[in-house]
């Protein structure tokens, strides 16, 4: 296999840390991705972090409340799993009514 990895980045207007959580875990083995494990963080007073790490490399969210948005990042050596996730991800949004925009 060629040494090859493939990245994408989008902004969801949710800061809602359990249905990102719920959306994105959901999304992922949907695209076919191996959760190999997971990982959060509760900031205080606000905000959230979590990781996935994935046999097919990593995803991540952070939330950005004062501005009422989160980033999530998937990287990822299997193009064609990404761009699944990429669809799913923006047919859930559309369900939960969150903007998509791609960075």
């Amino acid at each position: 296999m060629e040494a090859k990895i493939y990245n994408q980045r989008w902004w969801l207007s949710s800061c809602d840390s359990e249905a990102l959580k719920r959306v994105i875990s959901a999304e992922l083995n949907r695209a076919g991705f191996t959760i190999l494990n997971f990982v959060e963080h509760y900031f205080q007073p606000q905000g959230y972090t979590a990781l996935w790490l994935l046999a097919e490399s990593h995803a991540a969210v952070h939330t950005f409340p004062e501005e009422g948005k989160s980033y999530v990042e998937l990287s990822s050596c299997a193009a064609s799993l990404l761009e699944h996730f990429d669809r799913y991800l923006r047919d859930a949004a559309a369900k939960q009514q969150w903007q998509v925009t791609t960075s």
